[in-house]
């Protein structure tokens, strides 16, 4: 069992790192104007910071730690959505190209928020047993 938990980490930091290739690829396509300049920059910022805060997660000094980075994670993967939705719905960014990267960031969204929920369960088990 904890074979198959490290290959899954391994390959949700690929496919988060995966994700972030493929949206700065986005960014750079955006058009050069004021508005795109802003919400790529914010964007920019939340996309590699769901990567960021995932990797650091491995470093954690705590459980407690550990769900912090995973949180982050996640707020910023919802930040990241709203900007996405914003480039989309004002037709800045082509919707052959936000919706691909809006749905695997819904389903990257959804496995941080998983994994937070099984994490906070576990640490409160692990409080309540005095362990």
């Amino acid at each position: 069992m904890g074979n198959d938990n490290k290959d899954f980490k391994n390959k949700f930091k690929e496919r988060l790192y995966n994700w972030v290739l493929l949206l700065i690829k986005f960014i750079d396509k955006l058009p050069k104007d004021s508005s795109c300049s802003v919400m790529g920059k914010q964007l920019l910022r939340s996309g590699t910071s769901v990567l960021a805060n995932y990797a650091e997660a491995s470093s954690a000094s705590s459980k407690k730690d550990f769900i912090n980075f995973f949180t982050h994670s996640l707020k910023s993967a919802n930040e990241s959505k709203v900007w996405l939705s914003l480039l989309r719905d004002t037709k800045k960014g082509s919707e052959e190209e936000i919706n691909p990267l809006l749905e695997e960031l819904i389903e990257i969204a959804n496995v941080l928020a998983s994994s937070i929920i099984t994490m906070k369960k576990s640490l409160k088990v692990k409080n309540q047993s005095g362990k």
